[in-house]
């Protein structure tokens, strides 16, 4: 009886949720359950998972319109298996719908993509981005460097490791 009140409250919390169209009923399902069984770790008293008031985020890239269209820069020379790596890598963001087919009058800003291979035979698809940093407005308010946000949450009660397991790479 009290995991049917559990499985209905997690429910509740989730009716708005967005899941990706690649993942089954039961992948949802299950995603729901940890997440109902870490609660803990997302939640601050009767809150809905992934409601904690005070840790809301917007993240904005600003361009300048001087940005070209396209930055043209030379492609890098072809590794023999590059080309089939790369190209299932394509596959799949078009897959999880994080990129789509772009027509022939859409206007375009686009960036030299480039295959990272590791010697475990794994590789990650991501853009060479140095010409775009060239047009990318510089913010009054950065984004909080993550020894700012270790020291300001020195009076947590809980902190799980998604708090700063996704900051950005900080030189």
């Amino acid at each position: 009886m009290r995991n049917d009140k559990i499985h209905k409250d997690l429910l509740e919390d989730f009716k708005e949720a967005q899941y990706g169209t690649h993942l089954t009923s039961n992948m949802k399902l299950n995603s729901v359950k940890v997440l109902g069984k870490c609660r803990k770790a997302f939640v601050i008293g009767d809150e809905l998972l992934g409601k904690i008031k005070g840790h809301d985020i917007e993240l904005y890239l600003d361009l300048e319109r001087a940005y070209p269209p396209m930055v043209k820069q030379p492609t890098y020379p072809d590794i023999q298996g590059t080309r089939k790596e790369a190209e299932k890598h394509l596959d799949e963001c078009l897959e999880m719908v994080i990129r789509t087919k772009i027509g022939e009058n859409d206007i375009l800003e686009v960036t030299t993509p480039i295959l990272i291979a590791w010697n475990d035979g794994k590789s990650r698809l991501c853009g060479d981005f140095i010409a775009q940093k060239n047009f990318t407005k510089a913010y009054r308010y950065p984004i909080p460097r993550i020894s700012h946000e270790l020291e300001n949450s020195s009076k947590a009660k809980f902190i799980n490791n998604m708090d700063f397991m996704k900051g950005f790479h900080q030189n």
